[in-house]
C-alpha cells in the first residue's frame, strides 16, 4: 500500500512538472510568435510607406515612418509586458501549488508515522499488562513479586490513559468538540499534585521543585493537568535516568510563570518553532529511538494559547531544554 502510494505521489508529482514546462513552452512560444508577427507587420507597413508616399514628401515620409516605428516599440513593450505578467503568474501559482503538494506529503507521511506509532504506544503498555496479569493468575508469588507485578501494571495503564487521553483532547480542541470552563484555580496546588504523581510513578528518578504558593489563575483543570503531565513526561522521556528534572512556578506581576527543565541532549535552534507542530518529531523517523506520537508538545502549545498563555522553549546550561508557559493575568 505505501510502495502504491508512493509511485502515485511520484507520478502526480512528474505530470505537475511536465505540466508547468508545457506552459512555460507555449507561453514562450506565443511571444516569439506574436514579436514574428509583429516584425512582418512593421516591415510590411515600411513597404507601404515607401510606394504610398512619394520622394518628394521627405517630412511626411518621416512623420509616418516615426508612427510606425513608435507602434512598433509600443507592441514590443506590451508583448514583453504581457508576457512577464503571464509568467509571474504561472510561476507564482507553480509554487503555491508545488508547496501544497509538499505539505500535504510531509502530512500524509506524518500522519502515517503517527498512526505507526500510536499503535505501538498502545500495544506496548496492553502486552505489559496481559503477561503481568496472566503471571499473577498463572503463579503462586510472593507478596514482594506480586506487588511489584501490580506496580508495573498501574504504571502501563497510567501510560495508556496518558496517551488516549491526548488524542481524545488533541480531537476535541480542534474539533471545537470541548468546551474550555475556565475557572479559578491555584496553579500551585495542581503543580505540587501532579509532582507528587510523578514522583510514586518513576521513584528512581531525581526531581527538583521550586513553587510559589497561591498562584492564582482562571483555567481548565483537566486541560492544565495535560499540559503539565506532557511537559514532565517530555522532560522524562529524553532526559538521562541520572539527570535532574527541575520544576518552577513563579508569581510576577500581571503573569504566572511555569517551568520544566530537563538535562537531555537540547534542541537545535532550527527545530525550536518546528516541535510545536502537530505530528513533528525530530529526527529521522526510521532512526528514531525515543517513543511518542508528535501531539505532545502540540496540545501544550494549543492549550497555552487557549488559557492566553505563552510556551516557549530555551537552552539549558550545560545540557537540556527548559520549556516556559507564562500565564498573563
Amino acid at each position: 500500500m505505501e510502495q502504491k502510494r508512493r509511485r502515485y505521489s511520484k507520478k502526480a508529482t512528474t505530470l505537475f512538472y511536465l505540466l508547468v514546462v508545457y506552459i512555460l513552452a507555449a507561453l514562450v512560444w506565443w511571444f516569439i510568435s506574436l514579436e514574428q508577427q509583429n516584425n512582418r507587420l512593421h516591415q510590411s507597413k515600411i513597404e507601404h510607406l515607401k510606394i504610398a508616399v512619394p520622394d518628394t514628401a521627405a517630412a511626411r515620409y518621416k512623420d509616418q515612418l516615426y508612427l510606425i516605428k513608435d507602434e512598433y516599440r509600443r507592441n514590443r513593450v506590451k508583448y514583453a509586458g504581457e508576457g512577464i505578467v503571464f509568467l509571474g503568474l504561472i510561476l507564482i501559482g507553480a509554487l503555491f501549488i508545488y508547496r501544497y503538494i509538499t505539505q500535504q506529503a510531509r502530512l500524509q507521511q506524518q500522519q502515517q508515522n503517527f498512526t505507526m506509532a500510536v499503535t505501538h504506544e498502545l500495544k506496548t503498555p496492553i502486552a505489559v499488562a496481559t503477561l503481568n496479569l496472566e503471571t499473577l493468575l498463572k503463579h503462586n508469588l510472593d507478596e514482594g513479586k506480586r506487588r511489584k507485578l501490580i506496580a508495573m501494571t498501574l504504571e502501563e495503564t497510567a501510560r495508556l490513559h496518558f496517551l488516549t487521553n491526548n488524542i481524545l483532547v488533541s480531537a476535541q480542541l480542534e474539533g471545537q468538540g470541548r468546551k474550555i470552563n475556565k475557572e479559578d484555580l491555584n496553579l500551585s496546588n495542581l503543580l505540587s499534585d501532579r509532582i507528587t504523581e510523578f514522583k510514586k510513578r518513576f521513584q528512581d528518578r531525581r526531581f527538583e521543585e521550586m513553587i510559589d504558593p497561591d498562584a492564582d489563575i482562571k483555567g481548565d483543570p483537566l486541560l492544565l493537568e495535560i499540559l503539565i503531565n506532557n511537559l514532565i513526561e517530555n522532560a522524562l522521556k529524553y532526559s538521562p535516568k541520572e539527570g535532574l528534572i527541575t520544576i518552577t512556578l513563579t508569581r510576577q506581576p500581571g503573569q504566572v510563570i511555569a517551568s520544566v527543565t530537563d538535562e537531555g541532549p537540547g534542541i537545535p535552534d532550527d527545530e525550536k518553532k518546528k516541535i510545536f507542530t502537530k505530528f513533528y518529531r525530530i529526527g529521522n523517523e526510521s532512526t528514531r529511538k525515543k517513543q511518542g506520537t508528535g501531539l505532545g508538545l502540540y496540545l501544550c502549545d494549543k492549550i497555552a494559547k487557549d488559557h492566553n498563555a505563552d510556551i516557549s522553549v530555551t537552552n539549558h546550561e550545560p545540557n537540556g531544554s527548559t520549556f516556559a508557559v507564562k500565564f498573563h493575568t
